[in-house]
């Protein structure tokens, strides 16, 4: 079974439209959404949660359609963290316990405090209080402690220090360990990406430019730093995107597509990332 299915899906809005995506996250892996700021990627989010209303298309969210009643039941087994901690400031994490256990039927209140204690957090001290790190590791705990499946982040590792960043990159791998579970995160920050992602998603302005499993992505692309005259070997049909600087070409280039003759350098989630931004600005004006 799919953790997540998506056809066709459609949103419009003023000025930008969430166009006829479709991906499938199967159940086990962790899938990123990348893409500049207004691609789509918290409309996805929103529109998998069922939290705004599609237009047309389908959502299916651990094999139940997110329109359908019984998803009030599964939304019970999908964690939720947004780029923003939204608790009353005025409450402690004790006290966060409390309406939570009255809210899931399915609460952990010892795994709760468990990782209360794993990330240092003060029970006493009121949200207010806390820092941007902090408010985020109580989100995590939060959304790790009602029997979860499914993991649905957006930008949850925005705006932390490394350290704190993979301190929670840790506990999302430590999830996905239990083949049942599964995660979908979007972030800015490709290199948390590449460490835990099995899928990439990459948005563009509603459309959706790529969905591939990462290690195929890190190997059916290269980046090559040529001359002119080097780069002249290059047939065009191997070239994604390049940009040429007073030293020479930087592209982005199908690896099986370019001469065995040319340095191919591996690349990051964040050169693909890039340099398909700059194909697509150039060319879907």
């Amino acid at each position: 079974m799919n953790a997540i299915e998506v056809r066709n899906l459609v949103k419009k809005y003023p000025g930008f439209k969430l166009d006829n995506v479709s991906f499938q996250l199967p159940k086990g892996y962790i899938m990123g959404l990348v893409g500049d700021n207004g691609a789509g990627k918290s409309t996805t989010m929103k529109l998998i949660m069922n939290s705004i209303k599609r237009d047309s298309g389908v959502v299916k969210v651990l094999g139940c359609d997110n329109t359908s009643k019984s998803f009030v039941k599964v939304k019970e087994e999908i964690g939720v963290v947004l780029d923003e901690a939204l608790f009353p400031e005025v409450l402690n994490a004790k006290q966060v316990n409390n309406i939570m256990k009255r809210t899931y039927m399915n609460w952990e209140e010892d795994r709760f405090f468990g990782y209360m204690d794993r990330f240092s957090l003060p029970p006493d001290k009121v949200f207010k209080d806390y820092s941007r790190g902090m408010k985020m590791k109580l989100s995590i705990s939060v959304a790790l402690s009602h029997k979860s499946r499914l993991l649905v982040l957006d930008e949850p590792t925005s705006g932390l220090d490394p350290i704190v960043r993979d301190e929670i990159l840790d506990i999302l791998n430590e999830f996905t360990r239990d083949e049942e579970n599964s995660i979908v995160i979007s972030s800015h920050i490709t290199g948390d990406l590449e460490k835990i992602c099995d899928y990439v998603a990459f948005l563009h302005k509603g459309k959706l430019v790529l969905c591939e499993e990462k290690d195929t992505l890190l190997y059916k692309y290269g980046i090559v730093h040529a001359t002119r005259s080097e780069f002249g070997v290059v047939p065009k049909n191997a070239i994604v995107s390049k940009r040429e600087t007073p030293y020479g070409i930087d592209a982005l280039v199908f690896r099986e597509k370019t001469p065995k003759t040319v340095k191919i350098e591996k690349p990051t989630i964040e050169d693909i990332f890039v340099f398909m931004h700059k194909y697509r600005e150039e060319n879907y004006k």
